[in-house]
């Protein structure tokens, strides 16, 4: 689940875009769509070519 602080003096707006970052970077959306609709043996392939892409970005990301 993506959560966000607010600081201090941060306003709605900023913490908002900050939010929906973390939502679309921790991978919620793509679930959504994913259980939303069926999806077709290619498109599976894809997405899990994606989701493979995405991790290890992720993970570069954290070690830097």
């Amino acid at each position: 689940m993506a959560e966000v602080k607010i600081h201090d003096g941060e306003s709605i707006e900023a913490a908002l875009r900050r939010f929906k970052r973390e939502v679309i970077k921790s991978g919620i959306i793509l679930e959504i769509k994913k259980r939303k609709h069926h999806e077709n043996k290619r498109q599976v392939k894809k997405r899990k070519k994606m989701d493979a892409k995405r991790k290890l970005t992720l993970m570069n990301n954290r070690s830097n």
